[in-house]
Parts: structure tokens; C-alpha cells; sequence
């Protein structure tokens, strides 16, 4: 017996940002509605969900508010690899038969502030945030850092990946900053851990984001416009690779997770990274997005300074990058960013982008997430 094809149906986004006393399930809860209404359905369709937080608990919990109906919810964390996991694992329960239609929710809200002020993440001590020595924030650092020095790319090229991250958020409704900034204001901001400044990482915060997903041959009941997952990989770090609590240790002969992940969606889809027409990849930090091209096979590292310097990760370029402003435009809920992701490709695949649509009538869409300690989720979207 064949494996079905799964369709996403449906996606639908809480917007991300600050929203008060408003709980992540409300949030979560209003993104659901939101695929919902989009796939034409309703929630005692859904057989099965995967819903992601990191600061909610018990996740399942949504069913209060979306409806009592006794289907599997399953809560998953995976850092911010989170969203991809959970895809992953509503695909993966349609390609099985646990379900002909499954939803994949993520939710968060988090405080203020980088996520080592915490003295419950990692067992810091309270005065290593204060002091500015934030894990994520010296990880990332440390890590661009070295690979400028090692490939001959210039600080210039962070401020533009940067910039253009938050020239495409000033034109998405849904994105948190939605004020664009030159490449001189970026470079003079103050420097959080150096190469990075201010405005070259992003924030932690909050909001919510859905999709629905069914068997392949019932997607024209939903749509008239399904897009297809046809790869989904998740994998974590080898021994040797550069990761969160190995930062002083060289690069090596070892690979990224995300290249592991890479590798492996190309080979389940059958594509290679010159078929891909627009991704989101992740960008913690403007270092992170460039690392990513090249780990994600779409350029050879130190290629990234001519790419950017010719405009090649821009909506009008030939792969455009991060489309909705990525994590820098957005904030970071982690357990909704992924799935935050996967919203913005399904609408360029399916020309709802608005303004910033890219043109060429794409067909292929790729995400790209990266979980500290070092967890990397591929997704190969396509029409």
C-alpha cells in the first residue's frame, strides 16, 4: 500500500508582538479558528493535533476553548524547532492512517528580555542575564564571529540581511516591528555581543499560528488551492558540531544539524536547492540567516557577501529570504515561529502574499528552523 500525500488546507496566524493579559491559548486558540475558516472547516473535522509551546505546560489544554471532541492532542516542545516538529508529526500521523485530517498549533508568550535572564533556563544564576553574558545571545556572537573570520565576509553583510529583514516586516500586517532601518542605523547601534547589534537579533514575545493538514486525495474537498508537504526532516547535532553549550569548540570536519536536515528533504522530495523559489530560513540573529544560506545548500560559504550585495535574498531576487521580515521583523514565540514560517510560504505559494509577493509564479517554498542545543527542522513545501 503507497504512502498518501499530505496537503496543508488551512493556515491561520494570531499576529506576533505584545498583547497584554491575553493568554497563549486564547492565542492559540483564535490562530486554529483562523486555518480553520481558511481550509473551509470546522474543529470536529480534525482527528488529530500537535500543538507547541514553551511556556504552556499542558498545550492540549486548547481543546477547552476549540472543542470537547476526545481526538489524540499531543503537546510538543522542540526549542525553536518546535513548529517543524509538530508539523512533522501531523504529516507523519496522515501518512500512517492515525488520521485523514490533523492540525499542527503553536503558541507562546513570553517575558521581556533575552531568554538567560531566566535563571530556570539552562540552571543559569539570575545575575548572568543582568550582566548581559545572555546564553543565546554570546552563542550566536561567538559563532558568526568565527565564521566571518574564517570566510572572509564583512559586518556590512549582517546590517543587510538585517535591514531587508525589516523592510519586508514594514510591509506585513502581522509582523511586530514594522520599522525599517538603514544599514548605517543598524551598524551604529549599540552591540550586544560583538559582531551583533541591537537591531540584528530578535526578540523573544509573543503570538500563535496554525495549519491544517488532510490526506493528499481529500484536498480539493477543502481547497481549490492545496499545497503539498513533500518533505518534512528533523535532526539533531553530531558529536563535533558547533552548538549552544560547545561554543569555544572549533568547526570541524562535523555538519550542522541543519545540514543533515537539508540534505535529508532534498533527498525525500527529490529536489535539490535550485528548484526552491522562496524560503524562510532561521534568523535569530542576522549571523544565523547568513550561516543558513550556505548550510541549507544554497550557497558555498563566503558566497554570502556577493549574494547579498546583489540583492539575491530580496523579494525581487532570485531566492528570496525570509519574506514576512523573519524572526528579526517578528519576535520569536518559539512554539509558534515555525508554524509562523510555514503560514508565509503557503501564501506565496498560492499568490495571497499581498505586497510582498514574490513574482514568478513560485511552486517550491522551503523552511528552515534551527533549536539550541542544536536541533535543525526541514520543510519542502509544494503546489
Amino acid at each position: 500500500m503507497s504512502t498518501p500525500d499530505v496537503a496543508i488546507i488551512g493556515v491561520g496566524l494570531h499576529p506576533f508582538g505584545r498583547h497584554g493579559d491575553k493568554q497563549a491559548l486564547q492565542m492559540g486558540a483564535e490562530a486554529a479558528r483562523a486555518a480553520l475558516a481558511d481550509a473551509g472547516t470546522e474543529w470536529p473535522r480534525v482527528q488529530a493535533a500537535y500543538v507547541g509551546s514553551y511556556e504552556v505546560s499542558n498545550p492540549d489544554a486548547i481543546v477547552g476553548l476549540l472543542g470537547l471532541t476526545g481526538i489524540p492532542v499531543r503537546g510538543v516542545f522542540n526549542g525553536c524547532a518546535t513548529g517543524g516538529t509538530s508539523l512533522q508529526a501531523a504529516a507523519a500521523a496522515i501518512r500512517h492512517g492515525e488520521a485523514d485530517v490533523a492540525m499542527a498549533i503553536g503558541m507562546d508568550k513570553h517575558p521581556r528580555g533575552a531568554f538567560a535572564a531566566d535563571p530556570a533556563v539552562a540552571g543559569l544564576p539570575a545575575w548572568y542575564g543582568r550582566t548581559g553574558l545572555f546564553l543565546t545571545t554570546h552563542f550566536f556572537g561567538t559563532k558568526i564571529g568565527k565564521y566571518l573570520h574564517d570566510h572572509g565576509v564583512s559586518v556590512e553583510s549582517l546590517a543587510k540581511i538585517a535591514a531587508k529583514n525589516l523592510r519586508n516586516g514594514s510591509i506585513t500586517p502581522h509582523a511586530w516591528r514594522q520599522k525599517p532601518l538603514s544599514e548605517r542605523e543598524i551598524l551604529d547601534a549599540p552591540v550586544v555581543n560583538h559582531p551583533l547589534t541591537r537591531y540584528m537579533y530578535c526578540g523573544p514575545d509573543e503570538g500563535a499560528a496554525a495549519v491544517v493538514l488532510c490526506r493528499g486525495d481529500l484536498a480539493r474537498e477543502f481547497t481549490s488551492s492545496p499545497v503539498y508537504v513533500r518533505a518534512a526532516e528533523l535532526r539533531s547535532r553530531r558529536f563535533g558540531a558547533f552548538e549552544l553549550q560547545s561554543p569555544s569548540l572549533p568547526l570541524t570536519s562535523t555538519p550542522s544539524p541543519t545540514v543533515d536536515a537539508s540534505r535529508a528533504a532534498y533527498e525525500v522530495a527529490g529536489i535539490g536547492p535550485d528548484d526552491v523559489r522562496v524560503a524562510q530560513l532561521q534568523d535569530t540573529d542576522a549571523g544565523s540567516e547568513l550561516i543558513h544560506l550556505a548550510e541549507n545548500g544554497f550557497c558555498a560559504d563566503g558566497e554570502q557577501e556577493r549574494w547579498l550585495a546583489e540583492g539575491a535574498t530580496e523579494i525581487g531576487g532570485r531566492l528570496p529570504v525570509n519574506t514576512d521580515g523573519g524572526l528579526i521583523a517578528h519576535g520569536e514565540p518559539i512554539g509558534a515561529s515555525g508554524l509562523r514560517q510555514i503560514y508565509e510560504i503557503v501564501l506565496q505559494l498560492q499568490g495571497r502574499a499581498g505586497a510582498r509577493q514574490v513574482g514568478g509564479d513560485p511552486r517550491v517554498g522551503y523552511t528552515h528552523l534551527y533549536g539550541a542545543p542544536g536541533a535543525s527542522a526541514v520543510t519542502i513545501l509544494s503546489r
